[in-house]
């Protein structure tokens, strides 16, 4: 069930409804939003009806709604109107477009740093750059970890942009939120679920990748795990999934992004980059992109992909970052996006 508190309520008496539901049994699970308040109520829907009796003695209560997909706070039964997340000035969803941009890893001070200038330049609100990289050979570029952080940090005192990096381990959860305005799940951690929720508790936005070989369900669900935990500021992120076709390195699915925007009203963002490990391709899937809804873009940018310590048949360079952002202006005004 979910109980959805009036805008502006006070403090205590959403902490009366709290005890309310607790004594009925069921385990409540509230998220604070700037205005308003919704608390889901973990337990037997069989039994709603003791529930929805709330409204007649809390006049707080705007109303309770039986949701019965797994996924609940995930769901739009739980929120009509699509999240539009803050990180830290710069809205994601609800018609504002996010471009994420930047090298797959962080390799060195000069390399991150006029990466950081040329993404900026071209219209990009968002640097990425892998700190901690996971890698399928352990003899493969792992990342310059805590260093890569520094120098992450560094590139948003020098441009201001904001910083998405990935959190591999529960253990580094603490360190790299100190330096990242947004934690990224990679793919292979999507089911991580002690990750999960330690990246939850940090209160940041999180951007969680699908899995591998992940069910659309599945992916949500993982979404709501940090939902259930007190984080609202979700967005998901479709990357390609692995399929039987050897062309591409990966599927982009782009009818997950469609699904995923009809199933949840938080923000979609696509990895065209990841999504078909072609730099060749990454224009015309982030059109693709774009047309099917997505809220933002997280693209991999490198001065010299030839040279690249990671994945660069996947990135583009300067001119084809620069290229490609003004090809997708068009695009974005027809689907009312605003980058």
């Amino acid at each position: 069930m979910i109980i959805v508190i009036k805008p502006n309520t006070p403090r205590d008496q959403i902490d009366a409804v709290i005890k309310e539901v607790e004594k009925l049994g069921y385990d409540p699970r509230p998220i604070f939003g700037t205005n308003q308040t919704i608390i889901a109520a973990i337990g037997d829907e069989r039994t709603h009806h003791t529930l929805i009796s709330l409204t007649a003695g809390f006049p707080q209560i705007e109303q309770v709604m039986p949701v019965q997909k797994r996924y609940k706070l995930v769901s739009h039964e739980s929120r009509t109107q699509p999240t539009v997340i803050d990180v830290d000035g710069i809205k994601v969803g609800g018609g504002s477009f996010a471009m994420m941009a930047g090298p797959c890893s962080v390799e060195s001070e000069e390399q991150l740093l006029t990466t950081a200038r040329s993404v900026k330049a071209a219209g990009a609100t968002i640097l990425r750059g892998g700190a901690y990289k996971p890698r399928t050979s352990p003899y493969e570029f792992q990342g310059l970890g805590k260093e890569g952080l520094r120098l992450l940090q560094l590139a948003k005192k020098e441009t201001g942009l904001k910083i998405i990096t990935e959190v591999l381990s529960e253990f580094d959860v603490e360190h790299v939120a100190a330096a990242a305005d947004i934690l990224q799940i990679g793919a292979r951690n999507t089911q991580n679920f002690r990750l999960l929720i330690e990246c939850a508790k940090t209160g940041k936005p999180i951007l969680l990748k699908r899995g591998l070989s992940e069910r659309v369900e599945e992916w949500l669900l993982a979404a709501e795990y940090i939902l259930s935990h007190g984080n609202p500021n979700v967005m998901l992120c479709e990357r390609g999934i692995r399929t039987f076709e050897t062309y591409t390195r990966n599927t982009l699915d782009l009818s997950a992004v469609a699904i995923a925007k009809k199933e949840s009203h938080l923000p979609v963002i696509v990895d065209p980059s990841q999504g078909c490990g072609r730099a060749d391709l990454v224009q015309v899937l982030c059109r693709g992109a774009v047309a099917m809804g997505a809220d933002g873009l997280l693209i991999e940018v490198h001065p010299n992909p030839a040279e690249a310590l990671s994945d660069g048949q996947q990135q583009v360079d300067f001119n084809g970052f620069n290229e490609l952002v003004k090809s997708l202006q068009p695009y974005l005004e027809i689907a009312a996006r605003k980058a």
